[in-house]
């Protein structure tokens, strides 16, 4: 699923004496799946940007290495954006403490797993770790996850700053395809209900019924830093018999946090 991207409506030119790192960085925003090419025309539309700003801005960013040209020429975001990204603490220094404990979990549910931090008032993936037979999960490592509708997000949403909470149940709490629909009063409830129990359930009918059960991972100062999720066909799949390990090893990764810290 795309993110929901911030910026000047569609269709209106840029601001006059608008930064031209503002422009570069709309350019990078309009890749929305992983490894999408766009050929120079979708580029400039989805950056709102003339052919010739978008072109002159893609040179330099191809330059420096953030985009690459697939030999059909079309734009591709390029290594150096993945280099870069790996110095993130809050994704690659948290990957790693995790990493040993989600394969164990992997390993031992043959599911997905899934490791997402909260940003803003949206869920960013940081890993997910997948199996052949566990059905189709619709997320990618970088993707960005409604926080009020799936089991990563509930749980980082009753953990958030109270002002973030009141923003999310405030907004217009958009449905992804398969989700329940759920109004504010309800979700103040789960909210109320995960932060007394400490772990989420979460489920969703499309691509195909799934079920997820997710806890907190902490870091030194006892806030809630992450969560992660086991996510499997529901049916095949019993939350309340997976919820022990979930949270056994969201412990086992904080621990590894603060022992990193």
């Amino acid at each position: 699923m795309a993110a929901h991207r911030s910026g000047p409506p569609r269709g209106r030119r840029p601001a006059q004496g608008e930064p031209v790192i503002a422009r570069a960085l709309r350019l990078l925003d309009a890749f929305q799946e992983p490894q999408e090419a766009l050929s120079l025309t979708s580029l400039a539309a989805r950056a709102r940007l003339s052919k010739s700003t978008a072109l002159r801005l893609a040179r330099h960013l191809l330059d420096w290495g953030a985009l690459e040209r697939t030999d059909g020429g079309q734009f591709v975001i390029g290594l150096r954006l993945l280099e870069v990204a790996s110095l993130a603490p809050r994704g690659h220094g948290l990957r790693a403490a995790a990493m040993p404990f989600l394969e164990d979990l992997h390993h031992a549910t043959g599911q997905h797993v899934l490791l997402a931090v909260r940003d803003g008032a949206e869920a960013v993936l940081v890993e997910r770790l997948s199996a052949h037979r566990a059905g189709r999960a619709a997320y990618h490592v970088g993707g960005r996850l409604p926080l009020h509708s799936t089991g990563v997000g509930l749980i980082l949403l009753a953990f958030a700053p109270l002002d973030v909470r009141e923003r999310v149940l405030e907004g217009p709490l958009t449905i992804e395809p398969g989700a329940p629909r759920v109004g504010p009063d309800e979700l103040r409830r789960r909210i109320a209900a995960i932060r007394r129990e400490g772990t989420a359930t979460n489920t969703r009918e499309l691509p195909e019924p799934m079920s997820s059960v997710a806890a907190p991972v902490t870091g030194p100062d006892g806030s809630v830093v992450a969560a992660l999720s086991v996510l499997a066909p529901t049916g095949t799949f019993d939350p309340a018999t997976a919820r022990p390990a979930v949270v056994a090893v969201s412990r086992a990764v904080s621990r590894a946090i603060r022992a990193r810290s």
